[in-house]
């Protein structure tokens, strides 16, 4: 009972981290979508050059992947350092006063609906098991052996961004002039829609409003920086 139990805990932290992740590049790659497409139908609203486009899709891919990666790192790194401060604190907890750490770890597994007699057993077993990995995951809900990576993190904040941003860069500069616009807004609405559903998915929110939400505020993001574009490219700048 007692082993199923763990097993099935560490199966649900398992599978709520990969919503987590799964979840981050969904919102990950709307990013790329929104602020490129914010920043080529801006430049569409001051020129139409092709490579003008292209120069400043480039730069936004680029600069926004690059800060997204650099953030997940630096907020990941945090995040590992306080996991690897908090396994550190409970093994000399243990080396120090075991007693009391078995009466806590007997107290948790009471709150999660165990009667005492049977939490004190689970206790006893999972202490002489590993110690350490019983209040890791039970106390602090972390798996010593799946600390948090901050170069994965980095490289899938990367990778979603980048591929959320390929589609109004290339919406942009593929179709012929006077249908440019029009392909990006229509590509980027869509896109939008996709992930809106997909995060609300996730999330177990209802569909409809999140793809409204979504596809309304990249609607306003592309209105507001085309308007921008035409206004410098009227006066010049």
């Amino acid at each position: 009972m007692t082993d199923t139990q763990a097993h099935d805990e560490a199966h649900g932290n398992g599978l709520g981290a990969r919503l987590n992740w799964l979840r981050a590049a969904v919102l990950g790659a709307n990013d790329g979508v929104v602020s490129t497409a914010g920043l080529v139908v801006g430049v569409a609203g001051a020129t139409g050059d092709r490579g003008a486009l292209l120069t400043a899709g480039l730069a936004g891919l680029l600069a926004g992947s690059m800060s997204m990666a650099a953030g997940e790192y630096v907020s990941v790194s945090t995040q590992r350092d306080s996991e690897r401060a908090a396994l550190a604190t409970e093994k000399r907890e243990l080396a120090e006063t075991p007693e009391a750490e078995l009466v806590e770890l007997t107290g948790l597994l009471e709150s999660k609906g165990l009667s005492r007699e049977v939490a004190r057993e689970a206790a006893l077993q999972l202490t002489e098991r590993d110690a350490l990995r019983a209040h890791a995951e039970v106390e602090l809900g972390i798996d010593p052996d799946e600390l948090t990576n901050p170069w994965h993190a980095a490289g899938a904040s990367f990778l979603a961004f980048t591929v959320g941003a390929l589609l109004p860069l290339l919406a942009i500069v593929l179709p012929p002039a006077s249908l440019r616009l029009l392909v990006t807004v229509l590509s980027v609405l869509a896109a939008l829609a996709l992930t809106g559903w997909w995060s609300a998915r996730l999330g177990d929110a209802a569909p409809w409003r999140a793809v409204l939400r979504n596809m309304g505020g990249g609607a306003v993001a592309m209105a507001v920086t085309y308007a921008a574009g035409e206004l410098l490219g009227a006066v010049g700048v």
